[in-house]
């Protein structure tokens, strides 16, 4: 019975791994023309005082990704529109019309 037990806790174990990994990649999902672990290369580039430049496979991220429809995601995810606006500047993408900073600063702002 000993080799029995062997086998089962070996087919057992076999498919708690294959549960997780699966579990894994499940956790990517596609947003926007880019799945969402992938937003994840250019955090480095938004986070901290002092952020480096982006990294090439950030800025390929940048331009592949729909901007327009990352908006609301953007716009609540707590980064600083300013970081954001230098990742854009510095990956050469043209910064998304609905962001804060994309107003037409031409026309003059009216306080009520």
């Amino acid at each position: 019975m000993g080799k029995n037990n062997a086998r089962i806790l070996i087919t057992v174990l076999a498919m708690v791994l294959t549960a997780a990994m699966m579990i894994q990649e499940g956790k990517s999902i596609p947003l926007c023309k880019v799945n969402t672990n992938d937003l994840q290369k250019c955090r480095p580039a938004v986070t901290g005082n002092y952020p480096p430049p982006p990294t090439p496979a950030c800025c390929t991220v940048a331009k592949t990704a729909n901007l327009e429809c990352l908006c609301p995601f953007l716009s609540r995810s707590g980064i600083d529109p300013a970081k954001l606006k230098a990742l854009f500047a510095n990956c050469g993408v043209n910064n998304p019309s609905c962001l804060p900073w994309s107003v037409n600063t031409n026309v003059p702002l009216t306080i009520l």
